[in-house]
């Protein structure tokens, strides 16, 4: 049995993503989180092979990640926005409806880490992740600083061996 800095090491150094910013208000100029993503990826090793805001609506998220499943050689697309609980927040729903296998794990770990840093109010996150066509899909809250925490906490640190697990 290998330890798991052996199995980590056979991850790949470099994965291509998309992040898909979703905001009924949100700009090229204003999104922050979209920003600091494709910022902190990059400043990684990582590719963005794209990068897109859509409208916080169930149905278009849902369409603009098959699209972006259908036309781009890609191992993960991350979302950011539309997490929350009010009506306006969509992403739970587009992204639960699309995953084939769940990792609740990450939506624990997220929720607990942010739990430290903002209290209870850490619990109306309904950010989370898993499988959908062999790749990894993630959606974060919308805030810069929950998009930094979740980065460079969790995901940054994982991404390569996610990668690496779901190609198998």
């Amino acid at each position: 049995m290998r330890s798991d800095h052996e199995h980590k090491q056979q991850a790949p150094l470099q994965t291509r993503c998309f992040v898909i910013t979703v905001s009924d208000t949100r700009t090229e100029d204003t999104d922050k989180s979209g920003r600091a993503i494709v910022s902190l990826l990059t400043g990684a090793g990582h590719e963005v092979v794209g990068r897109t805001i859509v409208r916080d609506d169930s149905a278009v998220v849902r369409a603009t990640i098959g699209r972006v499943l259908g036309q781009v050689n890609l191992d993960v697309i991350i979302t950011t926005g539309g997490t929350g609980i009010t009506s306006r927040d969509n992403t739970y729903e587009a992204v639960d409806s699309l995953l084939e296998k769940t990792l609740p794990g990450f939506g624990e770990l997220f929720r607990a880490l942010s739990f430290q840093e903002i209290g209870s109010a850490a619990m109306m996150s309904r950010a989370t992740a898993g499988l959908v066509s062999g790749r990894i899909l993630i959606a974060l809250p919308g805030s810069e600083a929950a998009v930094r925490l979740a980065m460079e906490r969790l995901l940054l640190p994982e991404l390569g061996h996610l990668v690496q697990q779901a190609r198998k």
